[in-house]
């Protein structure tokens, strides 16, 4: 048996009776979150009219369009509800996998779980499956160094969903990852880092691919024995490990070791906002004050270090804007990448005296490690010095349930209603209980 063999058998025989309750409270939690990352985003301009043309399409009303209102058929909903999920950056994320299977997994599986009157039990085991068997994908992969993950393994994650859901056995399911493999988009860095919002749909395009790939298996298409091997082993990757694929199986959910996002912006600004910010909400740091700011992170972190990011994206993928928000502020929400903090001089000038140094030792997956160590040079002489290993939020460093779910209230708030947010978290704290998921689905209109 191999490892998609191996791989297939899971998703075959996730059930939630077989499963601690651990486990399915971090389900729940994660479609929560995912739920309030896309409601926030839908409220962004070029997401209120792709919602509006995705209507406009005239296809049948069956999948909800999150913080929009009306049904369109489950493909445009997907592409639609995953596009938005990320325009705030604020969606969860798998260290272990390297990205974010959740905005990959759950608007198709929600979308085609209304569709289909599946039951809330279903949906939950099919969000379970596409979160392991992507993030696991991901972990053996190692990307090339300006592929972006999201939408390349993601495909996968919502290919495998829609199979759960659909029923098919372990054979229809290694059929459904060879299938959605080979249809995985290729994306790069370039357009989060230069912030243009075409970046925005990577995760909206890679789950349609994955729900026409469960289409193509009822039609008799056929994959490649091994496409994983092949797509990432020789485009996509450096490397592709198919044996760390099924490191730790059979032990805690890759669902379970998530993090959730507490600031909104990309993760591998988290590490340096992580070392900083503990400094400056303990006083001991004045914007005022400083003179310069020297960040050492991840090899990566260089390609982040323009000063002067021209858009909303583009400030989310730049750590010297988001340190420079966080001296000035005091913090890194929603409110510290929009008008008008992006405009604000004091940022932009703290943002001018920041510096970005590569660790080779550093790695965005590691625990054992330091992620980021910021040093802040003061006026006066004095140097001030943080350091991150785990983001606060991690499965490694928890927050209280209670956070999240606060975290959803602000995010969904505003464009549904206080009302219908805090009862979206009754709905889904329930949700194995629910015959009916438009119980749920109801829920994620705008206010009247």
């Amino acid at each position: 048996m191999d490892y998609l063999d191996r791989l297939a058998r899971f998703v075959e025989e996730v059930r939630l009776d077989r499963l601690t309750e651990d486990a399915v409270a971090a389900a729940r939690l994660v479609l929560l979150d995912t739920i309030g990352a896309i409601a926030a985003g839908s409220a962004q301009p070029e997401n209120r009219r792709l919602a509006e043309a995705m209507r406009g399409r005239g296809s049948r009303p069956a999948a909800s369009l999150i913080g929009h209102g009306g049904r369109v058929d489950p493909l445009l909903a997907t592409f639609a509800n995953a596009t938005a999920g990320v325009a705030l950056e604020v969606d969860e994320g798998s260290r272990l996998g390297g990205g974010h299977p959740a905005i990959h997994v759950i608007p198709a599986a929600l979308a085609v779980a209304e569709d289909t009157g599946a039951d809330g039990r279903r949906l939950l085991e099919a969000i379970i499956a596409g979160y392991e068997v992507c993030s696991r994908l991901g972990g053996a992969t190692t990307p090339r160094p300006n592929v972006h993950s999201h939408g390349t393994w993601g495909t996968i994650g919502t290919a495998v969903a829609v199979a759960k859901l659909a029923g098919l056995d372990a054979s229809g399911v290694r059929s459904v990852i060879n299938l959605s493999a080979s249809m995985s988009p290729a994306n790069t860095w370039t357009p989060a880092l230069e912030g243009v919002t075409v970046r925005n749909a990577y995760p909206g395009r890679s789950g349609l691919e994955g729900i026409l790939a469960v289409d193509l298996h009822r039609a008799g298409f056929t994959g490649l024995p091994d496409a994983p091997s092949d797509v990432y082993g020789t485009i996509l990757a450096d490397r592709f490990e198919p044996e760390r694929a099924l490191d730790g199986l059979g032990g805690p959910l890759r669902i379970q070791q998530n993090y959730f996002k507490l600031y909104a912006c990309c993760r591998y600004n988290h590490f340096a906002l992580d070392a900083l910010l503990p400094l400056v909400k303990a006083g001991e740091i004045r914007a005022d004050d400083v003179d310069r700011v020297v960040v050492t992170t991840i090899p990566f972190g260089p390609r982040m270090g323009s000063a002067e990011p021209e858009s909303m994206l583009g400030a989310k993928f730049s750590i010297p804007y988001a340190v420079g928000a966080a001296l000035v502020l005091g913090r890194a929400d929603v409110s510290a990448f929009l008008p008008p903090a992006l405009g604000d001089a004091r940022i932009r000038d703290l943002a001018s005296r920041v510096e970005v140094v590569p660790d080779p030792d550093m790695s965005p997956r590691r625990a054992d490690h330091p992620a980021a160590r910021v040093e802040v040079r003061l006026k006066g002489g004095r140097v001030l010095t943080g350091v991150t290993r785990v983001v606060r939020g991690d499965f490694e460093d928890p927050v209280p349930t209670a956070e999240v779910v606060e975290k959803f209230v602000s995010l969904a708030s505003p464009p549904l209603g206080d009302d219908h947010a805090r009862e979206v978290v009754k709905v889904v704290d329930r949700a194995e209980t629910l015959t009916d998921l438009r119980e749920l689905t109801a829920l994620l209109a705008p206010r009247g």
